[in-house]
């Protein structure tokens, strides 16, 4: 039987981030599996120019905040917002009829669609992707253990609580749900993938690319993303005098932009190491794989925070997919995705001493990579792929439909 779902996003297609991508991977999957989906994004979708939008294939509703006094006000604007979201969702509830609303991170999604479906008498799946508290410690808007903190987690405990159901993108937020009290019965785990298909394992080095950016002859560190505070770049830059002075053709390759990109460039400078850091910018995403190729040792060097303890990332399954060697802190998330020695290499968090010997021991004795880059792509073949995860959804839509 066909199921129609109306999917409540924070921000969609043309904004590039993790949290689109494994939207763009799960409305994918669902259509094939003969899935029809209805796509929602609130006002905090900041780049929408007209009410219903196409990218990639899929239209989305958009949901507009007049900018004025209310739209500068945190906590009035976010129930402003609420109020606007739910409304965009009633109305097209009613235009498309769908079986399940079914809202991603954050409570300010899972909230107006549990209004919106109330009045159309409609199950609510809500999937959380982070917990929305601890992504604004990470972005600087709050502290732990403040008001604010604190009310933010108990919309997200009471969305959870109040919801037909709840999907995690990990072990480590069921985890934290269930000491919340919500039922572990009650949650899914829909977990993090790849589509393998769009990543080419053993792709040869781009050398036109590797003699412009002047690499040739080096041992390139690299990470390509966005450059956040919690990402430990720093750390990187910070390590990277030592490693110099063992590794004298090493160079640090830092694809994209962020908040973090001017205090990054500051601290080569302080440490005497511009001429061994790169700065590309950003790059077109059709570009991204060529930037992959150039790299021997992709470092993923996560600060430990709550954020980064209990979300996985995507970047390690990707590198796998591509047969990249990576050195990821073994923060809880990427301790949920990684086998030390095995499917990837792991640091101390936080640990500038620890991460310079584990580079320097990957650049001198790489004749294990083989095995482990190896062992990394039957990884996410066999068990982190997209269309195993997305069937998860089967059995959470079948039991709040009443099919179970």
């Amino acid at each position: 039987m066909s199921i129609k779902i109306l999917h409540v996003y924070d921000h969609s297609l043309p904004l590039h981030s993790g949290y689109v991508f494994r939207s763009m991977a799960i409305l994918r999957e669902q259509r094939k599996r003969g899935w029809q989906t209805v796509h929602v994004t609130t006002p905090r979708h900041t780049a929408a120019e007209a009410p219903v939008e196409t990218f990639g294939g899929f239209e989305y509703h958009r949901t507009f905040q007049k900018q004025g006094l209310v739209a500068r006000l945190p906590v009035i604007r976010d129930f402003d917002q609420m109020r606007l979201t739910t409304r965009v969702i009633e109305q097209v509830a009613e235009q498309e009829k769908p079986d399940i609303i079914q809202a991603s991170s954050p409570a300010l999604n899972a909230i107006p669609a549990m209004r919106a479906a109330k009045r159309h008498g409609l199950p609510v799946v809500y999937e959380i992707r982070a917990f929305w508290e601890d992504a604004a410690v990470t972005a600087g808007d709050t502290i732990e253990g403040s008001l604010r903190y604190r009310l933010t987690r108990g919309l997200e405990t009471y969305a959870a609580r109040n919801v037909d159901a709840v999907t995690t993108i990990c072990d480590g937020l069921r985890k934290d749900l269930i000491a919340r009290g919500i039922p572990a019965s009650k949650i899914s785990l829909i977990p993090n993938a790849v589509d393998i298909e769009s990543f080419v394992a053993d792709t040869p080095r781009d050398d036109a690319l590797l003699a412009g950016l002047g690499l040739d002859g080096k041992f390139v560190l690299g990470f390509i993303g966005s450059f956040y505070a919690y990402e430990g770049l720093d750390l990187v830059v910070g390590a990277l005098p030592d490693i110099a002075a063992r590794l004298d053709n090493v160079m640090l390759l830092l694809v994209g932009g962020g908040p973090m990109e001017e205090a990054l460039k500051a601290q080569a400078s302080r440490l005497g190491v511009s001429d061994r850091v790169i700065f590309t910018g950003r790059v077109p995403q059709a570009e991204v794989n060529r930037y992959y190729t150039l790299v021997d040792l992709l470092v993923y060097a996560r600060h430990p925070t709550r954020l980064t303890d209990l979300v996985t990332p995507l970047k390690p399954l990707e590198a796998m997919a591509q047969k990249n060697a990576f050195l990821a802190s073994d923060v809880g998330g990427h301790k949920e995705l990684i086998r030390n020695g095995e499917t990837g290499f792991m640091f101390r968090a936080g640990d500038e001493r620890d991460l310079t010997e584990k580079i320097v021991q990957i650049a001198t004795s790489r004749d294990t990579l083989p095995t482990i880059l190896d062992a990394g792509r039957r990884f996410v073949e066999e068990e982190r792929n997209w269309t195993a995860s997305v069937s998860g959804y089967q059995a959470v839509y079948d039991r709040v439909l009443g099919r179970a």
